[in-house]
């Protein structure tokens, strides 16, 4: 096969960079050639309008994905929790790294809020509900633009806390001492894996990233995702999920809320690790029939 120069397609953020420089590395120690493309998208640039205001899902991935069917770029990395759950046209999944932390966290200034009246700040719905669902006399600001963006925001804001995945900040090293962990909190669908997407014909460039593949990661966000997807969820509802391996089993927690947080119709389930077919689609169903039809027909409402 002939020895091209894979162009990977990155946002200019510092975590994005971080992302393309991990898989440049990867690819690069396999002996393959690489360069990166900096791209800048528009959930980057429109800093103003909360996420789902934007009004389509994906926002973070579309610019790459158009450099990408437009041949400026070969491949490009995500977050794997910002992708929408179905790709575009012409452009596959090519390898799910080894997931890393898939806690939120809140990088407060002291705790001592926590029993009173207190002002927190994130752009996530899924956060936000969670949030109210446990301290339903706060107040939830919203907050965006990039790790760093929002952590100078919540420096120079009267707010007592911000929340962010711990991933984002343990990978360009700004996680600070003091933190508070949200274990209570279930994460984003894919929440702390990153995805390297391909044109679907390059096979050059797939049969390059199957090397970076995570098997183990790469089972559990897709259940998880399947699960956002049969909700119907993109990026515009409060919805959680999180499927762990343990030996042969495959435990998953998964959570839709009200907006405000009051509601929460909630799933626990175990499968064996080779029973896992459609095991997502189950788990969504059941939360459909519990609730979940009537809840998601208020939110969808509510957020038009």
């Amino acid at each position: 096969m002939e020895n091209k120069t894979i162009r990977i397609g990155t946002r200019d953020s510092e975590l994005a960079l971080w992302q393309a420089h991990t898989v440049q590395n990867k690819l690069e120690d396999l002996g393959f050639t690489t360069i990166l493309v900096p791209v800048k998208s528009t959930g980057d640039i429109v800093l103003d309008k909360p996420l789902y205001e934007l009004g389509i899902t994906g926002i973070f991935t579309k610019t790459l994905d158009v450099a990408m069917l437009n041949n400026d770029i070969d491949i490009a990395v995500h977050s794997m929790k910002d992708v929408p759950t179905a790709l575009p046209k012409g452009i596959v999944e090519a390898a799910v790294l080894e997931r890393a932390n898939v806690q939120d966290i809140l990088l407060h200034k002291g705790l001592d809020f926590l029993d009173r009246e207190g002002t927190i700040a994130t752009g996530s719905l899924r956060r936000q509900a969670q949030w109210l669902h446990k301290f339903p006399n706060h107040k939830v600001v919203d907050l965006r633009g990039n790790v760093n963006t929002r952590m100078q925001k919540l420096n120079d804001s009267d707010w007592n806390g911000a929340i962010f995945a711990a991933a984002g900040l343990e990978r360009i090293k700004l996680k600070p001492k003091e933190y508070l962990d949200l274990s209570w909190m279930t994460p984003a669908p894919a929440q702390g894996a990153m995805l390297v997407v391909a044109k679907e014909n390059d096979a050059y460039c797939l049969n390059a990233l199957s090397n970076l593949d995570h098997t183990d990661s790469k089972i559990c966000v897709h259940i998880e995702r399947e699960f956002l997807r049969e909700l119907e969820g993109g990026c515009t509802a409060p919805i959680g999920a999180l499927a762990k391996i343990k030996g042969d089993q495959i435990h998953f927690t998964g959570v839709l809320f009200s907006l405000d947080g009051k509601d929460k119709i909630e799933v626990n389930k175990m499968i064996k690790l080779e029973d896992r077919q459609n095991f997502g689609i189950q788990c969504a169903q059941e939360v459909l029939n519990n609730g979940g039809k009537e809840l998601m027909k208020r939110i969808k409402a509510s957020l038009k």
